[in-house]
Order: structure tokens, then sequence, then C-alpha cells
């Protein structure tokens, strides 16, 4: 039986959640915030309201809308994380159709494998990809002559990099929602003369649609954020989070704040969709 705080405690309750809920979004505003400061400099003084760090077309304040290194940089974490997702979409229904539909000898010893990626830090993730892939290829290399580039840093290795880790979240995701479904209905369907295919594109995916759409906005934006385990694996062509880490190494300009304002409203109204998107499939 639940029972409602009364007194002292719900007033200590509130101060906590009040305090909790600014400590989140203190920083951010003052991000946000400093976005629109008048000076080369993301710090105070407050020097006057502008939106140079977002339309400005000459330097010193060029905004992000005419920034082309930012603007390339984020069509190129764009890229990245578009195949990620799909990527760790593909991989991550087989593992929880696997997990839920097969028994098989050492099954919890492939599912704590599985978890493995979220206890590894993403700077060593991101090394012992980069040190296992580098020595394949040259292998290949020395002893058949194959020049396999997807294999050195740059754009494919991102990917794969990503992918590695990302497909467990993916995959907790949709296996939770698989572990609910009743697979009477599966059986009805092979009953009546579908196929196990058939089946699975009416009747199961129908049903992880919610986990799938949550599934894909997860990885999508954590593709988009990733820095550690990119920035063991990155090549010439740079995504954003490794642009503004060498932006901010030489000292930038409130661009960076206009950058990441926009992706924190980005970030919310993707957030923000997926909700509304899986509360409606869910209702049907």
């Amino acid at each position: 039986m639940l029972h409602q705080l009364r007194g002292p405690a719900n007033t200590v309750y509130r101060f906590y959640m009040v305090g909790f809920l600014v400590f989140l979004a203190l920083p951010l505003s003052i991000v946000g915030l400093f976005a629109f400061n008048d000076s080369l400099y993301a710090s105070l003084p407050w020097q006057g309201f502008t939106l140079d760090w977002f339309i400005g077309q000459q330097q010193p304040k060029l905004g992000i809308f005419y920034d082309q290194p930012l603007l390339s940089s984020i069509g190129v974490s764009a890229m990245i994380a578009c195949l990620v997702t799909v990527f760790s979409l593909l991989l991550s229904t087989a593992n929880a159709w696997l997990f839920v539909r097969f028994d098989f000898p050492g099954k919890n010893w492939l599912y704590i494998g599985l978890l493995l990626p979220l206890v590894i830090p993403g700077v060593i993730l991101g090394v012992a990809i980069l040190v296992a892939s580098s020595r394949l290829a040259n292998g290949l290399e020395e002893y058949f002559l194959w020049e396999w580039e997807w294999l050195r840093p740059g754009f494919s290795l991102v990917v794969i990099g990503q992918v590695a880790f990302i497909t467990t979240i993916s995959t907790l995701i949709i296996l939770a929602r698989l572990r609910k479904f009743d697979f009477s209905f599966e059986e009805a369907a092979l009953n009546l003369g579908a196929s196990r295919w058939v089946a699975f594109f009416t009747v199961v995916l129908p049903f992880l649609s919610p986990a799938l759409v949550g599934a894909a906005v997860v990885s999508f934006l954590m593709s988009f954020e990733n820095f550690n385990t990119t920035l063991m694996l990155v090549g010439s062509d740079a995504p954003l989070t490794i642009a503004m880490y060498d932006r901010l190494r030489e000292g930038s300009t409130p661009v960076l704040n206009a950058v990441s304002l926009l992706l924190m409203l980005s970030s919310a109204v993707v957030a923000l969709f997926s909700m509304l998107l899986s509360h409606g499939k869910s209702e049907d």
C-alpha cells in the first residue's frame, strides 16, 4: 500500500526535487544563454544580446549556419548516427529474438558477454577495436596484399565501434518488450497458413514497434553525441563531437554554445516525438 508523504518529509522531498531539477537545468541554461552573448569569449561579463553566433557571416563572429567546417562535421555525425541506428536495430532485433525464442548451451554466458560493453569504458573499447582492426588490416596487407582501408581509422571504423556498444543498449530495450509478447498470436498466424517470416512481420513486428522506435531514438542520439570511443577511431572526417573538442583546445568563440543549444533543442524535439509516437502505438 502506498503512503503519501506528510509534513516535514513532504517539504524535504519538494526541496530535493527542485534542487535536483535546478542542478540538471542550470548548466544547460548557462550554455544556451552565452550563445547570445555579444562577446568573443563564452564567459562573463555579459556584453549584450546578439544572434551573430547563429547567423553571423563574417569573422570573427561567424555563425554556425555559415561555419562550413562545423556544418560538415554535423553532416558526418548524422550519417554515422543513421548507419549505427540501422545496424543496431537489425542486430538488436536478432539478439532479442535469439534470447527469447531459443534455448542453447552457453545462453547465459552469451547474455553476460552481451552486457560487457556497458561496463567497459568507451576509451578502452575504442582502443581495443583500433588495435584489433589495425593488426588485422596489417596482416591482410602483408600476407595477401589486400588493402582494406575500412579497417583503418576513419568513417567505417567509427560506425563499427559505436555499433559494438549501442547494440547492447538497443537489445535490452527490444528484449524487455519482446518478453511481454504472447506467442500464441504467432502460433495462430502459423495455423492460418502464414509462414514464419509473414507471421513475424505481421504479428510480432507491429507489437515491437514502440520498442523499435525507442531503440532507434536512443541509438541515434547516443551515436550523435558519442566522444570517447569515436576519439580513438576517427580519421580525417571528424564528427561534431571531435570537431568541437578541437575547437575547445584552440580556444573557441561562443559559436560552440550556439551548436550546443541547437543540439539540446533538437534532442528535446526528437525525444518528445518519440514519446508521442510510442504512446500512440501503445494505445492502439
